[in-house]
C-alpha cells in the first residue's frame, strides 16, 4: 500500500452529506487511510444538533479530547488531510507530539487563535467567503502556505471541483520529495 494518510472530518463527521466518501474513494488506491469522524473523536453528544451547540462542545473540551485520542491512537508518522474543526484538532495534536509528516487543512476553523506553528509541511485552503478563515495578517505572520479559492465559502470541500483539486494536489505529492519526508 502507499503512504499513510489520516483524514479528520469537519465538526459534523459523517452526519451531513456524503462528500467524504468522494475523498475516500479517490485516495484509497494510493494511500493507506485512517479516517476519523471528528465528532466521535471528541466524544461530542448534543441533544440539539446545531452549528452553535456542536461548535460550543468542541470549544469547551472537545478539541482537547480529540487531541488526546489522536495522541493515544496515532503512533505512525503520517500525512493529514483535515476539514473544518479537524484542522484545529490536527494542528494541536502536532504541537503535542502526534507524529505528522504534513498537514493539508481545508476550511479549518479556530486556527486564527493559534500562536504556535507545528513543525510540519502545512497547506491551508479556504474559500474567499469563508467566515471561519483566519485573517491574511495571521497567515502572513505564521508563514504557512495558503490558498484562497474565489467564489467559495466554508463548505467548499464538499464541492466536486474542490474534491478533484484536493485529490489531485495530494496525488501529485505522492512522489514529490517535499511531501514524502
Amino acid at each position: 500500500m502507499g503512504k499513510r494518510l489520516v483524514i479528520l472530518s469537519d465538526m459534523w463527521g459523517t452526519k451531513r452529506g456524503m462528500w467524504i466518501t468522494s475523498y475516500l474513494g479517490r485516495l484509497r488506491e494510493y494511500y493507506d487511510i485512517a479516517f476519523y469522524d471528528s465528532q466521535q473523536l471528541a466524544n461530542i453528544k448534543v441533544t440539539i444538533n446545531s452549528d452553535e451547540n456542536v461548535g460550543n462542545e468542541f470549544d469547551s473540551g472537545g478539541i482537547a479530547t480529540a487531541v488526546a485520542h489522536l495522541l493515544k491512537n496515532e503512533k505512525v508518522p503520517s500525512h493529514y488531510l483535515t476539514f473544518g474543526a479537524g484542522g484545529a484538532i490536527a494542528w494541536k495534536a502536532a504541537l503535542k507530539g502526534v507524529p505528522m509528516k504534513s498537514l493539508y487543512a481545508i476550511s479549518s476553523s479556530r486556527l486564527g487563535l493559534e500562536t504556535q506553528l507545528p513543525l510540519v509541511n502545512i497547506k491551508l485552503l479556504y474559500g474567499e467567503n469563508d467566515e471561519c478563515k483566519p485573517s491574511q495578517e495571521w497567515m502572513d505572520l505564521v508563514g504557512v502556505n495558503n490558498e484562497i479559492i474565489q467564489g467559495f465559502g466554508h463548505d467548499l470541500y464538499s464541492d466536486e471541483k474542490i474534491i478533484d483539486k484536493v485529490c489531485q494536489d495530494l496525488l501529485s505529492k505522492v512522489a514529490d520529495k517535499e511531501f514524502v519526508a
